[in-house]
């Protein structure tokens, strides 16, 4: 029952209703009767897959934008079964292909999507990864040299959708970090874009203070909340070919 302990890790991370998780519950463990006459290639996809859309369905609804945006977005999107264990193969080989490329970057596989932020310091103090000096928006030397490897994987693997979150620290009134989020996401967005990475393919969301990834209480971690996040997930085009995939 791997799908269930899936979404016990999840319930210490979110908050969802009693009677929703206990509805989850069995409705995973119906999923995994129903599945004991595939083969054993497929069975295996099937059980995580089958966990992952249910929670995609429901937790994606439910999530709250205050801390579990990208996590609502990746489960959101999933569509579960033999075709969400295909694009998570596929899923795999992009998430690893963004670790070995670019430097600092943490990148995490939920679902059927990817999730990555940035967590290095160089040896003179700056940040490794896509950040923002104090009350910018402008594409640091640093953050280009990010965005030139991402739009190098985003082209090698162009059967995904890109979504770009755009986040500040606490300085400053609420309602200017809302607006100083959106100029940093659609300032990332605009530079993959004059990459070659096609517009189609990105989308921007903004949550001002709202999210930091850390404590405010110095500069040197108010210098990791002035941040993006990138939320991969399959684009339709994906989607459609893991399902025909899935009756063959």
């Amino acid at each position: 029952m791997q799908s269930i302990l899936l979404m016990f890790a999840i319930m210490k991370k979110i908050s969802i209703n009693l009677s929703i998780f206990s509805l989850l519950v069995i409705l995973v463990i119906t999923s995994c009767s129903t599945i004991k006459n595939t083969s054993n290639q497929k069975k295996g996809i099937a059980v995580g897959a089958t966990g992952g859309a249910l929670l995609g369905g429901i937790i994606g609804n439910n999530v709250g934008n205050k801390n579990n945006t990208a996590l609502g977005a990746i489960l959101g999107a999933a569509i579960g079964g033999v075709a969400g264990g295909v694009i998570g193969k596929k899923m795999d080989n992009q998430a690893e292909a963004i670790k070995a490329e670019i430097p600092g970057a943490n990148v995490k596989r939920v679902g059927e999507g990817i999730d990555v932020t940035f967590d290095e310091t160089n040896p003179d103090g700056s940040k490794v990864g896509i950040f923002f000096d104090n009350n910018k928006y402008s594409i640091t030397s640093n953050a280009q040299l990010a965005i030139d490897k991402f739009k190098k994987i985003f082209i090698e693997y162009p059967d995904t959708d890109i979504l770009i979150e755009g986040h500040t620290d606490d300085i400053g009134s609420s309602a200017y970090n809302e607006s100083l989020s959106q100029r940093r996401a659609l300032a990332v967005s605009t530079a993959l874009k004059n990459e070659g990475v096609a517009a189609s393919r990105i989308s921007t969301k903004w949550y001002g203070e709202t999210q930091p990834k850390v404590s405010n209480s110095s500069e040197e971690n108010r210098s990791i909340n002035r941040r993006v996040q990138f939320v991969i997930t399959a684009n339709e085009k994906m989607k459609a070919e893991a399902k025909k995939a899935e009756n063959q």
